[in-house]
């Protein structure tokens, strides 16, 4: 190899190792949050974001919210998801992405490399009847239930949740109570939402910390 050469592939190496260590620092940062849905990693988010606040006004449902200056000038001002008192509603035409210019939200592009398909949905709800629709939604964050606080687990009938949930196979019942399928489960907290424990008993986490 050339003396140039060399020079060269050593500084393409040694920039893609910065690059990893910055990826993988931004992404035990945004452990701390949840991004809406189609975020990209956290460190192509935080280049694409431009803090325009045009996602925040386009959830139809207040969900979104923007990051404080306590969390650092990096993530000043972008969005994130207040799952403590809302849950995401996987809205059928997810106008948070599509008011998203930059593109740190995107869709995913399709198999056929058409950028404007869509897997089908159902009109309604967002998704199909079929439970295998599911893997084709993001996953937001980790749901599960703490069957200390949860009443079923302790005697009472409850079901406050029983009809929250809108992804098929995702929140199954044993009898009177609840169980969370993670393989199917996006963790919009929809079912957070609806119950009636304080404090809730289905517990919401982000995908980069450990739930139990």
């Amino acid at each position: 190899m050339k003396r140039r050469d060399f020079f060269k592939t050593g500084a393409r190496r040694a920039a893609g190792a910065v690059v990893d260590t910055l990826a993988d620092s931004a992404e035990q940062r945004a452990a701390s949050w949840i991004r809406p849905p189609f975020a990209k990693r956290e460190l192509d988010f935080l280049l694409a974001c431009t803090r325009c606040d045009d996602c925040v006004a386009a959830c139809p449902h207040d969900v979104i919210f923007k990051l404080p200056a306590k969390l650092g000038i990096q993530v000043l001002g972008t969005p994130a998801l207040d799952m403590a008192n809302k849950g995401c509603h996987l809205c059928q035409d997810w106008p948070c992405v599509t008011a998203c210019e930059p593109d740190a939200l995107a869709l995913p592009v399709a198999p056929d490399d058409d950028p404007d398909h869509e897997p089908d949905r159902d009109p309604d709800s967002n998704l199909g009847d079929d439970p295998d629709d599911a893997p084709s939604l993001p996953k937001l964050a980790v749901a599960w239930i703490d069957q200390e606080s949860c009443l079923p687990y302790a005697g009472p009938e409850c079901g406050a949740c029983a009809h929250a949930c809108p992804v098929p196979g995702a929140l199954t019942w044993q009898g009177p109570k609840p169980s969370i399928d993670q393989n199917t489960c996006t963790g919009c907290a929809l079912c957070r939402e609806a119950c009636i424990t304080e404090p809730k008993s289905v517990k919401i986490t982000t995908i980069g910390r450990v739930t139990k």
